[in-house]
């Protein structure tokens, strides 16, 4: 198997994990802040970012050096698109640092603030958005691929 190949396919699994976890976040994880309760929400966030921490680390630094090595090396249809992708990775990286970090830092800080819990929700979105596109996008790059090799 050809390694843009390989490459490809480490990038779409990181990306898919990605992508059902940010699903999962903003579907059911971040609506329950509001339902922990202000003597214990400071505990709970804490844990929450360390945790969390665990399971993102690996997969989200596994799918940006993935991307960028996939954007220099591929030699088949499509590279602007795995371009594109990469941006998308850059964006995602973006609105975590700017948006999520400092909303789970005040909320670590302060406990429950309703309105940095809405912002946490709100801006999450672009996060989901971005990912479920690129997840979509190596689909495609995935699909194309097999097709032309047939």
């Amino acid at each position: 198997m050809k390694l843009e190949i390989v490459i490809l396919l480490v990038n779409a699994f990181s990306t898919w994990f990605m992508t059902g976890l940010i699903w999962f976040v903003q579907v059911v994880h971040y609506p329950l802040f509001d339902g922990v309760g202000a003597d214990n929400f400071q505990l709970y966030a804490n844990r929450h970012r360390q945790l969390t921490s665990l399971v993102v680390a690996a997969p989200m630094l596994t799918e940006a050096f993935s991307s960028v090595v996939l954007a220099a090396v591929w030699s088949r249809t499509y590279t602007w698109l795995l371009w594109f992708n990469l941006a998308l990775v850059i964006a995602i990286w973006i609105s975590t640092a700017l948006c999520s970090i400092p909303c789970h830092e005040k909320l670590c800080a302060s406990g429950y603030v309703g309105t940095t819990h809405q912002w946490l929700v709100l801006s999450n979105w672009s996060r989901t958005g971005l990912w479920t596109l690129r997840s979509l996008i190596l689909a495609f790059v995935i699909y194309s691929s097999l097709t032309k090799a047939n």
